[in-house]
């Protein structure tokens, strides 16, 4: 974690939207060079627009600088992402050929994070109360989803406005194998939940599309099963 990063954003040109979108992917490998409190605030301001139902607004943001507190959190990390790890190779099915460099170089940043979590120089907490959306009438229970799909699009607005910033990160959950000791941490109430870690940090790696699958693919057009070339 020693390395220089490979840019700082240039704000003169920052990325468009729909550019920022198309190039926001999971940066694992990230500088030890400070953020600027200033782009903290922005990044945490787009967080709090995101959507939610009802307007609730049910996260709250924990930003951890504290080298004790995010080197903690690394430790923490590490024991969980190991654990992960072990079982999920254990029923991960094979890669194919042409798949199998992509899942070596996913799998040795993601080793790579685990290692270096507690390094990066911000590390963002979303909590929210743990709440149930659920709600009833006279005909029984009505499911209207779980109340994390009321926090999860701030989630994604701070990662998005990290990208703006030149800043990568990485949605992480493991830690929740361990999550009261995350809790304990980070002195967080029982009554809420840890819905999301993000180390925040400018990348060693590059921004760039990321490999998925073609949409064409996962897309069906007014029923299940009608499918439409691009």
């Amino acid at each position: 974690m020693t390395e220089q990063p490979s840019s700082v954003a240039n704000q003169n040109n920052p990325p468009t939207l729909l550019d920022g979108i198309m190039t926001t992917r999971a940066l694992r490998r990230l500088s030890t060079t400070p953020i600027p409190e200033d782009v903290l605030w922005e990044i945490l301001a787009a967080g709090q627009q995101g959507p939610s139902g009802g307007n609730i607004q049910p996260w709250q943001f924990l930003v951890v600088r504290d080298e004790a507190t995010r080197r903690g959190l690394g430790e923490i990390y590490s024991r969980t992402y190991a654990r992960y790890e072990k079982a999920m190779l254990a029923v991960a099915p094979p890669q194919r050929p042409e798949n199998e460099a992509s899942w070596q170089r996913t799998l040795a940043a993601s080793r790579h994070l685990a290692q270096h979590f507690g390094e990066s120089p911000a590390i963002i907490a979303i909590a929210m109360a743990d709440i149930s959306m659920e709600l009833t009438d006279e005909y029984g229970p009505l499911d209207v989803g779980t109340a994390f799909a009321s926090a999860y699009p701030a989630v994604q607005n701070l990662i998005l406005a990290a990208r703006h910033h030149g800043v990568g990160t990485a949605l992480t959950t493991v830690y929740r194998i361990e999550h009261d000791a995350v809790r304990d941490c980070l002195s967080i109430p029982k009554t809420h939940q840890v819905i999301a870690l993000l180390p925040l940090g400018y990348p060693l790696g590059k921004f760039g599309v990321a490999k998925r699958r073609p949409v064409e693919t996962v897309t069906h057009w007014d029923s299940w099963g009608n499918k439409r070339a691009r």
